[in-house]
């Protein structure tokens, strides 16, 4: 488990240090705490990573979950800073020798604000177990993020 962290970090690391446009990286709070990592692709798509504690039903108490995001900017029509986002993705987790598989979406708002690098978005993460096949769906419901911009 610490190999995975520290290799989950690193690669964290090196993709900060490709491309530094607007990267974020915090804590999501909601049925579990996650590390969340933000890597920007453009100005309209990124991906997000995260790992958590006690997450998805409890299922699992590790979680490793990625998303790829469309980003749409809301500044023209509520305020400077606000964007809206959704995106499809998958979770795995590991539970003693079980192995755990969802399929997930997301779909949130968010505010960067301008004159301090900090992000706070809240979004919704419905998922639909994969493996074991019990066919379950399941959700985190409303998770809130904190994330410092670099």
């Amino acid at each position: 488990m610490k190999r995975i962290f520290l290799s989950l970090v690193l690669s964290l690391g090196v993709l900060s240090l490709v491309n530094a446009q607007e990267n974020a990286i915090g804590l999501k709070f909601g049925d579990g705490v996650d590390i969340s990592y933000q890597h920007m692709l453009s100005d309209a798509n990124r991906l997000e990573l995260n790992l958590g504690l006690n997450s998805f039903e409890q299922h699992s108490p590790f979680i490793v979950s990625g998303a790829y995001q469309w980003v749409w900017d809301l500044s023209s029509q509520l305020a400077p800073g606000f964007k809206w986002y959704a995106g499809a993705g998958a979770a795995l987790g590991l539970n003693n020798s079980d192995f755990y598989l969802w399929a997930v979406g997301n779909v949130g708002i968010e505010y960067n604000f301008n004159k301090i690098p900090l992000q706070l978005s809240l979004d919704w993460t419905p998922a639909i177990e994969i493996t074991p096949s019990h066919g379950d769906f399941g959700t985190n419901g409303i998770r809130l993020a904190v994330r410092y911009k670099f």
